[in-house]
């Protein structure tokens, strides 16, 4: 029976694995854990959630929401292990991040092709189709040997996770349960705040004590980059004294039920677990030190009282210099036996790392198997992403930074859509999904 390895129990790795196990290829899944972790990791399940419990939106005129649904028609076990494990989260679909891991280590372990070898793997065997998902945080070994023997060029960038607080320690007297525009059930909890609090709150905060990059020499700290999607923040207070009231403090849609109207701004809170016990600040990546983070977000009305169960922390991601070294099967186009998938391919986010994984691991199978390899079209979410990791923007200029799913990246319609932009995100929708099954399903012509 063919084999094929994979490095990495991560969230592409695991469904890389799946995806080869389903389609009847032996899988030899290496995972360092729990010998070793990286400096985000710190339980022995795969899959683990580091930074937040959300995986976004669940509709298909978002962009993430229609990558979801064309994972599923796909057989994602990460799209199985999100349903099954799922916290109330109003119109995004966020999980209990201890079930979301256990369910996908119980589904690895218990499949009967796929072993698992708890081993940190610094090279690749020669003549065996791999697929490397190491991650974001790959032990220095391993991302020694990607960068001088495979030759990958490698970028860094900061990426950051917000605090999680203990729900008995939250003032309902003063927060409230609420979705903004009430879309979904009132699954968040609001910190409402007065301008005077906010002027108090800011001050605070730009002047906040950070924490010491301990763990990267001087060297490297000089090409690092802040990815926008998870901005520290600290960092994005420093913009402007507005900037935070129209990002994750923004009030718009947020009405107080008992007073009727919108405060000057709003903190919210997510919930971590399915008991609704711990609950995290949405958009409050931070890199301040443990006791500043206590002092300052407890000006936070509300929070006043609050009990960190996990504090924010900040630490470095690698990804690959991806155009012109991998093509659209996320394999290396010098090594096609050799396949990447995950963050450090240059998508970013979860459910786009368990995406890469999807079509990274299915390919590696069919590899195997002697078929050949599958490439997405570019009008799905998952083809437009490997496009990009591919051959980076659409107009092919500018620096290759990790980039989210979002419509951007997908070919335009080529014709004008009545009714605004949800109407026209329905047609990109219809059209990756069909083109999507065209592919899964592709009609049998039979001669006359």
């Amino acid at each position: 029976m063919p084999i094929i390895h994979i490095y990495g129990a991560g969230l592409a790795g695991c469904e890389a694995a799946w995806q080869a196990a389903q389609m009847g290829v032996s899988v030899r899944l290496y995972e360092m854990k729990p010998h070793k972790y990286s400096p985000a990791h710190h339980t022995p399940g795969m899959a683990e959630l580091v930074c937040s419990n959300s995986l976004r939106s669940d509709s298909v005129t978002n962009a993430v929401g229609l990558l979801k649904e064309e994972m599923t028609r796909c057989g994602s076990l990460i799209m199985q292990a999100a349903r099954a494990t799922r916290v109330p989260a109003g119109s995004a679909l966020a999980v209990d991040r201890t079930a979301f891991s256990a369910y996908i280590t119980e589904k690895i372990r218990s499949h009967p092709l796929i072993e698992v070898v708890e081993e940190e793997r610094v090279s690749v065997d020669d003549g065996v189709i791999t697929v490397i998902a190491t991650g974001p945080l790959t032990s220095d070994a391993m991302a020694a040997y990607i960068r001088d023997e495979l030759g990958c060029s490698g970028l860094h960038f900061f990426d950051a996770a917000a605090p999680i607080v203990d729900a008995a320690g939250i003032n309902m007297d003063v927060a409230y349960y609420a979705s903004r525009y009430n879309k979904g059930d009132a699954d968040y909890i609001n910190c409402p705040m007065t301008r005077e609090q906010y002027e108090a709150f800011y001050t605070a905060l730009i002047g906040a004590e950070e924490a010491t990059l301990k763990d990267f020499d001087r060297e490297q700290q000089k090409d690092l980059t802040v990815f926008e999607g998870c901005m520290p923040v600290e960092v994005m207070a420093r913009r402007g004294h507005d900037t935070l009231l129209y990002g994750p403090l923004k009030p718009v849609g947020l009405v107080d039920p008992r007073v009727g109207e919108e405060a000057y701004a709003v903190v919210q809170l997510r919930k971590e677990n399915s008991e609704g016990t711990m609950f995290n600040l949405v958009g409050f990546q931070t890199h301040l030190t443990f006791p500043e983070q206590r002092r300052v977000f407890r000006m936070i009305p509300g929070l006043e009282n609050a009990e960190f169960l996990r504090y924010g922390v900040m630490h470095r991601n690698t990804y690959l210099n991806s155009p012109g070294l991998l093509d659209r099967t996320y394999a290396m186009i010098d090594r096609p036996n050799i396949y990447f998938a995950g963050q450090m391919t240059g998508v970013e986010g979860y459910v786009e790392s368990a995406g890469s994984g999807l079509i990274a691991g299915r390919n590696a199978a069919r590899a195997a198997l002697g078929q050949e390899r599958e490439v997405f079209p570019r009008e799905t979410m998952l083809g437009a992403m490997a496009a990009y990791v591919s051959e980076g923007s659409l107009e092919g200029a500018g620096r290759f930074v990790p980039m989210n799913a979002n419509f951007g990246i997908i070919p335009t319609l080529g014709y004008r859509v009545k009714g605004g932009k949800m109407a026209k995100y329905e047609k990109y929708a219809e059209r990756a999904l069909a083109a999507l099954d065209g592919m899964l399903h592709p009609t049998v012509q039979h001669e006359e």
